[in-house]
């Protein structure tokens, strides 16, 4: 699994609240990725895609 965040972020910290061992805030208070995804934060890496308020985040196998 790959995952990316495309431009757009509004910085509201869902998915970090979400998957934190994946997902972090950056220099601009915007997400960023922290590490790449492990087998066990999928479900939560697909949670945090699917509820992101403005759909910027990239879920790739």
């Amino acid at each position: 699994m790959r995952v990316a965040i495309l431009p757009g972020c509004i910085g509201c910290g869902l998915c970090v609240n979400i998957c934190p061992h994946v997902f972090q805030f950056g220099p601009e208070e915007t997400a960023q990725i922290a590490q790449s995804p492990h087998p066990q934060d999928e479900d939560p890496v697909r949670d945090a895609a699917s509820q992101c308020p403005v759909g910027v985040i990239k879920v790739e196998e």
